[in-house]
């Protein structure tokens, strides 16, 4: 977590009737305070105050511990019993909130689900328990020189479920797709308790609507993914970097999309406006880092594609792959900003290439039109045949209300994405953070997922709230 509560924290009884229940079933689970206090947050920035006072603004009765299939089956069906709200939680690395248990509800931890079960070395895929995280995956297949190719910034501290629950990417997935294109089969436990597996025979199939799809990105609302089937790919032989510099985002994502349209997909292409080159590589312009894995033919034929859209830009030292590749995943700096009154947080959209230029530009000016704004930013990160995703930055110190503020820039950016044609979300998800713009980010298509969540979850115990459903948004 970002950071640590209090030593001393104020938390109410435990629930007796829920902890004989809980006891009855044998499962492995927690009321300790500190453990519930937890398990009531994730990584959404405005945790950090809260946790920095020692305030839980919803503590769960209890943290349950799964270690099977049939602990999370007999913990659903518990739920349903009392009428007790259950989130799911693998890492807690999510940034939007959907991680973060009710008030009385029960944190359902999969963490100790943590086996990878299956190898197939002739097909290549993987099975997996929901808890496992990134990094003891990535160790079991490079025994056997394999890889999935899906490495996120919280890569160390995320879980496979998470992953599959948010629809994320990893920084690589230009080469090797988001999660849910390396998806083959998942097990799931739906809110009354039944077990189900869905997919896994095959790499494709033609009988009815794709049911594996129904859950990957639905954050635990309509089922608890336990176990997933996953592509895994031979490690790369070869890699090549580069480094350009271009003199404004619109030539940069030009020469992004000229590169993608080209069919040239290199596992890393992103690119930094002014703002972010300046803070991260120390040059005024605008940055484009590539780097490319994998057959050395197929490399090289990349690499030639990017180095001839990228002719008119200033070729820069490869070396900038390098600082990047060792400080990507640095988060340390967020929880002292907060701490000192910054207010701080990133909203990453995706969008087509026709609009993709004219919304950054719109949401940066917004963004810094705002009172108290200090810097807004952007930066391109994952690109495809038709759009990309834009990753904005932004910081300011509010003079009082610091949740107006936040509030303020998440509700003016969102406004200008969905009027540009933007999606309201890339990889993170939708949490409880986002969730009251889901009805006009999906439009007349939200009636029908709402008609999902009542027939899979007629009660709303799975995660009431998260993606707008079941509970009232944030």
């Amino acid at each position: 977590m970002p950071n640590e509560f209090p030593q001393e924290l104020h938390a109410p009884a435990p629930n007796d009737g829920l902890r004989r229940a809980l006891e009855s079933l044998h499962l492995n689970f927690s009321l300790d305070a500190r453990a519930r206090a937890d398990h009531a947050r994730d990584w959404w920035p405005l945790s950090i105050p809260l946790t920095r006072r020692g305030d839980v603004r919803a503590w769960p009765g209890a943290v349950v511990h799964a270690t099977s299939t049939d602990d999370v089956t007999a913990t659903l069906a518990l739920a349903q019993r009392l009428g007790r709200s259950v989130t799911v939680q693998g890492g807690r690395s999510g940034v939007l909130g959907g991680a973060t248990a009710l008030e009385g509800g029960i944190a359902l931890d999969l963490t100790a689900m943590n086996q990878v079960l299956e190898i197939d070395e002739v097909a290549g895929t993987v099975r997996v328990q929901a808890g496992c995280f990134g990094p003891d995956l990535e160790r079991a297949l490079g025994k056997v020189g394999l890889t999935v190719g899906h490495f996120p910034q919280s890569f160390e501290l995320a879980t496979v479920g998470g992953w599959l629950a948010c629809r994320g990417a990893g920084q690589y997935s230009n080469r090797y797709g988001k999660i849910e294109d390396l998806v083959r089969g998942l097990r799931v436990v739906l809110a009354d308790g039944t077990d189900v597996s869905l997919g896994g025979r095959g790499p494709r199939a033609a009988t009815g609507p794709d049911l594996v799809q129904l859950f990957v990105g639905s954050e635990g609302t309509l089922g608890v993914i336990t176990e997933a089937t996953l592509l895994a790919r031979r490690r790369a032989p070869n890699e090549r970097r580069a480094a350009y510099a271009f003199t404004s985002m619109y030539d940069g994502l030009e020469a992004c999309r000229r590169i993608l349209q080209r069919d040239a997909h290199p596992a890393v292409l992103r690119l930094y406006d002014a703002v972010e080159s300046r803070r991260h590589f120390e040059d005024e312009r605008c940055v484009l880092i590539v780097l490319d894995e994998g057959d050395p033919l197929f490399v090289d034929a990349t690499m030639s594609i990017v180095a001839h859209e990228c002719r008119d830009a200033t070729a820069l030292a490869p070396a900038l792959v390098e600082h990047w590749l060792e400080h990507r995943n640095d988060v340390g700096a967020l929880a002292p900003l907060w701490e000192q009154g910054m207010v701080v947080d990133t909203i990453e959209v995706a969008a087509a290439w026709t609009v993709l230029s004219a919304l950054c530009d719109r949401v940066l000016a917004t963004l810094r039109a705002m009172p108290d704004m200090l810097v807004a930013s952007v930066h391109q990160s994952h690109a495809y045949l038709d759009g990309a995703c834009l990753y904005f930055t932004f910081a300011g110190r509010p003079a009082s209300d610091v949740e107006a503020f936040y509030r303020g820039a998440w509700d003016a950016t969102i406004r200008a994405v969905l009027e540009h044609g933007g999606t309201l979300s890339h990889h993170h998800g939708v949490g409880r953070n986002r969730a009251r713009f889901m009805p006009d980010a999906l439009g007349s298509a939200f009636p029908l997922l709402v008609t999902l969540k009542t027939m899979l979850d007629p009660h709303d115990v799975l995660n009431p709230g998260v993606l707008g459903l079941g509970g009232e948004a944030w």
